[in-house]
């Protein structure tokens, strides 16, 4: 066999070794732990699917029991009789009129008034002299409470009740409420008083004249009234058309109070005659008239 035979030979087996060498093999690797892992987890997840296939198979096919009807009917909620709330007749009274003192009548600091209201007796019980006038709150202005009545009241009977009251000594609005009061001691029949205090504008309430003297000589003497402190002027008017019109003295008054004046007429004709006095601040007004004579 020549040199170039047996090289070819030996590079022809070379290559059937290698070539035989790399072709797969018909039976497993069964030593690979990769393989038993793998095969594992596939077994676990096919068997966590079946079940869960099973689990959504049952809920759906498996409806829940209906609820079942009750058994009894619900009780009708029982019907309350109507309360009707009974009244007292016996002692009741309705409010007719203010026979004195309106409402807001105007007063002076410390000024006395009789309260005197109207009611009606419109009750079934008749009103004895047990039954009394009491104060009942807001301003009770000095009046006497409890104050009995003076007689009984019939049903259907109208009376006239009154109190003495006083002016509060600060000017202002006053309410006071009084109610009867019955020989149980319940009060009923609600009415009330109110007033307005307040300083009144200053002015001469009154002047009283008087005369003294006869024909030659009269004197008249004026006695000047007035409802607080300030001051007064003056002149004097007569019957023969003359006007005093001297600057007389200013009467001061500190408070309410009298102050007199006089003046003197020397008159000798015969016939009747008379003096006025016309106070010229705060009124502007013309008092009185003194009426004298000569034979």
């Amino acid at each position: 066999m020549s040199k170039n035979s047996k090289l070819l030979s030996l590079l022809a087996l070379i290559t059937l070794f290698i070539f035989a060498c790399t072709l797969p093999s018909s039976e497993p690797e069964t030593n690979d732990p990769n393989i038993i892992f793998t095969a594992a987890a596939e077994t676990a997840s096919v068997q966590l699917t079946n079940i869960a296939l099973n689990n959504n198979t049952n809920s759906t096919q498996t409806p829940l029991p209906p609820l079942s009807p009750p058994t009894t009917a619900p009780s009708a909620i029982p019907t309350l009789p109507s309360i009707t709330p009974t009244e007292d007749n016996c002692d009741k009274a309705k409010f007719i009129t203010d026979v004195t003192v309106p409402d807001g009548t105007v007063y002076s600091p410390g000024e006395g008034f009789t309260k005197t209201w109207r009611v009606k007796n419109i009750g079934t019980c008749t009103w004895t002299t047990g039954y009394a006038l009491v104060f009942d709150g807001g301003e009770q202005m000095s009046g006497v409470s409890p104050q009995t009545l003076t007689g009984n009241v019939a049903p259907g009977a109208t009376v006239d009740i009154s109190v003495n009251l006083t002016a509060p000594a600060t000017t202002g609005t006053y309410t006071g409420n009084w109610q009867i009061k019955n020989t149980s001691n319940v009060l009923f029949a609600k009415f009330y008083v109110q007033i307005k205090v307040a300083n009144p504008d200053f002015a001469v309430t009154g002047v009283d004249l008087t005369v003294s003297g006869s024909c030659g000589h009269f004197t008249i003497n004026a006695d000047i009234t007035t409802n607080g402190a300030g001051d007064v002027t003056y002149k004097w008017k007569r019957s023969d058309g003359a006007t005093d019109n001297a600057n007389h003295p200013t009467l001061v008054f500190a408070s309410a109070g009298t102050k007199s004046v006089s003046t003197d007429w020397f008159l000798g004709a015969a016939g009747s005659h008379w003096m006025d006095i016309y106070i010229d601040d705060p009124n502007h007004q013309q008092f009185g008239r003194a009426n004298f004579s000569c034979p």
